[in-house]
């Protein structure tokens, strides 16, 4: 499976689904995909310790839900619903994120710890993320990939950026167009 990473987390959750041209995937739809996924994100969320349940993937798959309805109306300028917003402040608060000073053999450092179980901080980080995502004001910069039949979402750091990779479908709509061209 080859989902697109590197943006926003929130963003990366919401790019765990994807249209390609034999159907569609969704990386939560298999407990491997999902610890696929959450092995890419490994520098920005703490990994289940043990191979995900259906129950973990259930629950992720909904806080997805919520997320992509509260980017899709911020991308509209639009106001999300209270169940979405409810819905992410409890995530948030299930395991609340603190910091503590540990000592590294050489000096005080400081160590983010999150309290509750692993699926409930495992939530908390990705509904931590989209609230950051959601309270930025660029969040209404967040593009759809312009690729025919891609349903990817990215934050473009360049304003003329259009696919939500160059190399992927960016290069697909271009080869269509020098066929279209030259066929034609």
């Amino acid at each position: 499976m080859r989902f697109l990473t590197g943006e926003p987390l929130a963003l990366d959750l919401l790019n765990t689904r994807a249209h390609t041209p034999s159907g569609d995937i969704d990386a939560l739809d298999t407990g491997e995909g999902f610890q696929s996924w959450l092995e890419v994100q490994a520098d920005r969320l703490t990994p289940l310790s043990a191979a995900p349940t259906d129950a973990d993937r259930a629950a992720v798959r909904q806080l997805r839900e919520y997320v992509a309805g509260a980017i899709e109306q911020a991308r509209q300028g639009a106001r999300p619903s209270p169940e979405t917003v409810a819905a992410l402040n409890r995530a948030v608060r299930a395991a609340p994120r603190y910091t503590v000073a540990t000592w590294d053999g050489e000096r005080l450092v400081a160590d983010v710890r999150r309290d509750g179980d692993e699926r409930d901080r495992l939530l908390a980080g990705l509904a931590e993320a989209a609230v950051e995502l959601l309270t930025d004001p660029d969040v209404v910069k967040v593009r759809g990939c312009e690729g025919p039949h891609c349903t990817q979402l990215f934050l473009p750091a360049h304003p003329r950026r259009r696919w939500c990779s160059p190399a992927l479908c960016g290069n697909r709509v271009r080869v269509a167009r020098y066929n279209q061209r030259h066929n034609g």
